[in-house]
């Protein structure tokens, strides 16, 4: 019954049997027939059939949602079986927002040190994709903004404040400033990240907060793309804190921190307290080893 109910789950994510097939290494045929197996034995018709998959029937949708329920109860069930025969391994699947990646190794090294048979696979998804793929199974933690999407049903710990900074060419004025106001940024020619990422709407409200309207005439989903331009000396743009440090040693931008009308609540240096990032897991009791043991290491890692 979990193969099957597996293999209903891989239909429901591909929306196609032969997608859904490839994804978990079975032939077409024999998913097909699982999935008929699987009517024949809850004596409901699951799945719209016609040329190509065509969606679930209502009774469908009710038995999704509980086979994701109880097969991630089994892969947590088999998960607690190794590690009571010995110690943790397995993959851990993170999905983490592009602005978090630069700390996501601080998470991974303390973990892999004290547990080198555990494998991980770091995934870059938008924070929506985050939830919704954890929803799904597909991925096992993420790291995301703590808004009220992310604490909805899930457990959460804070593992940092995303503050902001100016990204700037060394030859930019503003590069000699110790820090600029979110005001100030009227005047930039800016190269942003694309309205869809989470980072760009929290971005667009300090902005708004200190009456600016943006003048993005570049717009990317690529942390990378923005970097590229900044160098060009032509564009600025407004990167988190930890993701500025990976760019300025080399001498050729400049990170300068923003503060003043920007939104949230201004600590005693007159700079923004950040927006809450932190580890997301599907709530749980108990977490899985594997789960439990990223928890304790993303609360030593907590600041």
């Amino acid at each position: 019954m979990i193969d099957k109910l597996e293999m209903f789950i891989a239909l429901v994510r591909e929306r196609h049997f032969g997608r859904a097939a490839e994804s978990i290494g079975v032939t077409q045929p024999t998913l097909s027939s699982a999935i008929r197996q699987l009517e024949d034995q809850l004596n409901v018709q699951l799945v719209h059939r016609g040329s190509r998959f065509q969606g679930l029937t209502p009774e469908g949708e009710r038995v999704h949602l509980l086979a994701l329920r109880i097969v991630g109860d089994m892969r947590a069930l088999r998960e607690e079986m190794r590690a009571v025969r010995s110690d943790l391994e397995g993959t851990l699947r993170i999905g983490v927002i592009p602005t978090a990646l630069p700390m996501v190794a601080d998470l991974v090294s303390p973990y892999a040190l004290r547990h080198p048979r555990v494998r991980f696979q770091i995934l870059s998804r938008t924070s929506v994709e985050i939830l919704d793929q954890m929803d799904r199974l597909d991925l096992d933690a993420g790291i995301t903004y703590l808004d009220a999407d992310a604490r909805r049903r899930r457990t959460v710990l804070p593992l940092y404040r995303e503050r902001y900074r100016l990204l700037v060419a060394v030859s930019d004025p503003l590069a000699a400033r110790d820090r600029v106001g979110w005001h100030e940024l009227g005047g930039e020619q800016l190269c942003l990240l694309t309205p869809d990422m989470q980072n760009r709407a929290i971005v667009d409200r300090h902005l708004a907060a200190a009456g600016v309207t943006p003048k993005a005439q570049v717009e990317s989903n690529s942390i990378i793309a923005l970097v590229a331009h900044v160098m060009s000396g032509k564009w600025a743009s407004v990167v988190p804190e930890k993701l500025a440090g990976m760019f300025v040693s080399a001498g050729a931008i400049a990170a300068v921190p923003i503060s003043g009308e920007g939104r949230g609540h201004p600590d005693g240096e007159g700079e923004d307290k950040g927006e809450p990032v932190g580890l997301v897991m599907v709530q749980r009791e108990p977490l899985t080893p594997l789960l439990a043991t990223l928890s304790d290491v993303a609360r030593r890692l907590a600041v």
